[in-house]
């Protein structure tokens, strides 16, 4: 277990007083050791500290407010969410990795029909099997994107229909039937709206397993910080990875949120970006919606709303607007 520790340690590092050059001596040291040689050899595709460089990209890439950096990931996050779903170990991150894959994808066709197709959006050819390789760093020179040409990537990631269609025929996440009556039940006990259950498809893939690199566990995906705060603790045992406790607390922030912000929208960006920036938008905008501010939050936030949307749509058969403005819930497409 060592060498997946050292691999998701290091995006996390600036939490921490860490000498990163020592820490990689050790755990190399270790890994020569004690690695078996079929892992080992396997390995060789990606070295474990260029992990480390793979993660920090793509957490830049969704805290900015740039589609070409999501769009120029994607090869290389689609062999990554492959390889890490190939052993047990790894797998918690690949259903983390699967959901953050969807982004790069949309950004991916936002940037080939409404922007130019400049070259920093580098491609593996279908016909050879896809190494996973650190990004290469961006070119200097970048491409000037219109206002023009930037609202109609907004207008792609965030429209709801594109998610919808992104979502259906999507098959039902392999732990979601036998979890959901029970979460179904625990949001309602919590006063939350049942069809936000959904939220755990695109945090974990309904796995009650699934880990980020940077430190969230469980099923709606809670930091240390933030599940101790709603009574979960995370030593000696990590109550994260319970599947009802972390529903529990999941149903109770977002109920909050809601309480705070009065939209289930704007309580879904914050859920994901942080209530601090969405109150932050909202004063600085003088808005009162997610629309309003949407343009001016991170990428993931961006597609995050929209995207648990669709797939409330997808999965309930409705048409979530109702989370609106509390409307009676109408079938899609009446």
């Amino acid at each position: 277990m060592f060498l997946w520790w050292l691999i998701f340690i290091l995006p996390a590092q600036a939490e921490w007083d860490i000498d990163l050059d020592r820490l990689h001596e050790w755990g190399q040291q270790l890994w020569e050791t004690h690695a078996p040689p079929a892992i080992r050899d396997e390995f060789e595709l990606l070295p474990p500290d260029q992990w480390g460089g793979l993660w920090r990209q793509l957490d830049a890439a969704l805290l900015s407010d740039s589609l070409y950096d999501l769009a120029w990931m994607r090869p290389e996050l689609e062999a990554a969410t492959a390889w890490l779903n190939d052993f047990e170990e790894t797998a918690p991150y690949a259903a983390w990795l699967q959901q953050r894959l969807d982004y790069a994808r949309m950004a991916e066709r936002a940037v080939a029909q409404h922007g130019p197709e400049p070259a920093v959006i580098r491609r593996v050819p279908a016909t050879q099997d896809p190494q996973i390789q650190t990004p290469p760093p961006r070119p200097a020179a970048r491409v000037p994107v219109s206002s023009r040409d930037q609202q109609a990537m907004n207008d792609v990631v965030g429209n709801r229909e594109r998610w919808v269609q992104e979502m259906s025929g999507r098959p039902l996440p392999p732990r979601a039937e036998a979890l959901l009556p029970r979460l179904k039940a625990i949001f309602a006990e919590e006063g939350a709206p049942t069809e936000l259950v959904w939220v755990a498809e695109v945090e974990s893939t309904f796995n009650p397993t699934a880990r980020s690199p940077v430190g969230a566990v469980g099923l709606f995906q809670f930091m240390p910080a933030t599940a101790e705060s709603f009574g979960m603790s995370v030593s000696p045992t990590d109550q994260r990875l319970d599947p009802e406790l972390n529903a529990r607390a999941a149903a109770r922030y977002l109920r909050q949120l809601h309480r705070r912000f009065d939209s289930w929208e704007l309580a879904l960006a914050a859920y994901n970006g942080g209530q601090g920036r969405v109150a932050r938008l909202l004063r600085t905008h003088d808005a009162d919606s997610f629309e309003e501010i949407a343009a001016y939050l991170p990428a993931e936030t961006r597609m995050y709303v929209p995207k648990v949307m669709a797939t409330i749509a997808v999965r309930e058969g409705l048409d979530p607007t109702f989370l609106l403005a509390g409307r009676t819930r109408a079938s899609v497409g009446s």
